[in-house]
């Protein structure tokens, strides 16, 4: 077990260096475009959206404190924006960390930005995020 977690540190690190785009713009947030359910059920169509307007995705958890969260493409120290479109709370989080693994997803947020949007209960939600300038 303590390989694996070694395995999977190592990894993040390594994809760490891939985390800009070329020219140092913050690329659009984008999630996965399937309609196949998948995940128990909990899969969202998701389109592309300008950073601006924002996109809807599945947001999960995972326990790390702080306000934080992972994303796919996202740069490092982007802030973002999510919007529990559920019951409306949201939460401002930094991009410290790549993932979600699970295609479904679009971001999984840290424990506490869970507890501030209201979705610790749930363990799955759908949100709305937006890049913040």
């Amino acid at each position: 077990m303590r390989i694996f977690a070694l395995v999977m540190v190592a990894g993040s690190l390594l994809l760490g260096g891939c985390s800009t785009s070329p020219g140092g713009r913050s690329p659009a947030i984008t999630g996965d475009r399937s309609d196949t359910p998948a995940d128990g059920g909990h899969a969202a169509a998701v389109g592309r959206a300008s950073a601006t307007r924002g996109s809807v995705g599945l947001a999960s958890y995972y326990h790390t404190a702080g306000l934080t969260a992972a994303h796919r493409t996202l740069p490092f120290g982007t802030r973002v924006r999510v919007t529990n479109m559920a019951n409306g709370r949201s939460v401002i989080v930094r991009i410290n960390d790549r993932g979600p693994f699970i295609r479904s997803r679009s971001i999984d947020l840290s424990h506490g930005a869970a507890q501030a949007v209201g979705m610790t209960e749930a363990g799955v939600t759908q949100v709305r995020m937006e890049v913040i300038k």
